[in-house]
């Protein structure tokens, strides 16, 4: 079965909140046929395959917020210090 629209529940701070988010997104036939493909090889569906990237996507910062992160540490590294 061609995987066309996907329907995800993003459950944000799951043991936080009980509310979630339903997202509803369009793939192309080759890119449904690669994550129903995939999700039957590692068994499990292909709306839990698809909500577990989404959130190794979301929770990994990218490179240029780590490095502004890392300048403003280390600028600011003294006064944390004198604060602690």
């Amino acid at each position: 079965m061609v995987l066309r629209h996907l329907l995800l529940l993003v459950n944000w701070g799951r043991r936080a909140y009980s509310c979630g988010m339903k997202v509803a997104i369009e793939l192309p036939p080759m890119q449904a046929a690669q994550l129903e493909a995939e999700a039957t090889r590692l068994g499990v569906p292909a709306e839990e395959l698809a909500r577990a990237a989404l959130t190794d996507l979301l929770a990994a910062p990218d490179a240029a917020f780590q490095a502004a992160a890392s300048r403003i540490l280390e600028r600011n590294a003294e006064l944390y210090r004198r604060l602690a």
